[in-house]
């Protein structure tokens, strides 16, 4: 089993136009990584692609075969992927009785079935070069729960079992995988949940970042996507070798008892 001589990797991240992923993939480039944002977002994409120096591939997650052809484009490409991040994702807020069917599908499908997809299609040659990293960007909602969240949680649920099965089977391959569990973060989706939220619950918008995302908090005040960034870029480096199968809370707080 042959390591690679150098700590230049290359690094495929989901999600990567805007949010917690474009802040991923811009802590990826300054750290000398050549990385391939994966997003439906083309315009978005793109934009940010050239911004950050990466390269851009277009695809739908919800699409199995989007998923299949993204991770053969990288592979094709660039000849290996080193470094996976699952970090594409979004919220529905609907009480159980109202959430809508296809929805759960489309986000089951998003946030859990395209990182086991992109997991498998990339394994083999990680497995093959004896060195991995896979992140999965979970939430505090993986370990929590939350009323009118049915579809996000089962999802993100799900990826800490992905996680801690793929973990096991990956460390004699030198292959780790970890998930990361952010409270809300400062990102264009929590804004949208913001305004969403404050509908359902008949609050406003300051009601509902102080009474129901900050309330459970020690630290008030939202995570900014760079925090989130630090964490995951760790875990891609030589340095995390020894972690996997980890669950690292960046929750304020919110779980410390």
């Amino acid at each position: 089993m042959t390591l690679h001589s150098t700590t230049a990797r290359t690094a495929l991240v989901t999600g990567g136009a805007s949010g917690i992923g474009k802040a991923v993939a811009q802590k990826l480039v300054a750290g000398g990584h050549t990385v391939y944002l994966v997003d439906r977002d083309i315009h978005g994409g793109e934009q940010v692609a050239q911004e950050l120096g990466a390269h851009f591939v277009a695809a739908d997650l919800a699409v199995r075969a989007d998923c299949r052809a993204a991770a053969q484009q990288v592979l094709v490409q660039a000849g290996t992927v080193d470094i996976l991040v699952n970090n594409a994702g979004y919220q529905h807020i609907a009480a159980i009785d109202e959430f809508p069917e296809d929805v759960w599908d489309h986000m089951l499908a998003v946030m859990l079935t395209a990182p086991f997809l992109l997991t498998r299609y990339l394994w083999p040659a990680m497995k093959a070069q004896g060195w991995g990293r896979i992140v999965h960007m979970g939430s505090i909602h993986s370990v929590v729960a939350s009323p009118f969240k049915a579809g996000y949680i089962s999802a993100k649920h799900g990826l800490l079992g992905l996680t801690r099965t793929c973990a096991r089977e990956g460390g004699e391959f030198g292959i780790t995988v970890n998930a990361v569990l952010p409270a809300y973060v400062r990102t264009p989706l929590v804004e949208h949940q913001i305004a969403d939220q404050a509908q359902i619950r008949g609050l406003t918008p300051d009601q509902v970042i102080e009474e129901v995302m900050l309330a459970p908090a020690a630290i008030k005040r939202l995570v900014e996507p760079d925090e989130v960034a630090a964490v995951v870029a760790f875990l891609c480096s030589e340095e995390a070798g020894a972690v996997t199968g980890a669950t690292w809370s960046i929750d304020l707080g919110w779980t410390a008892g």
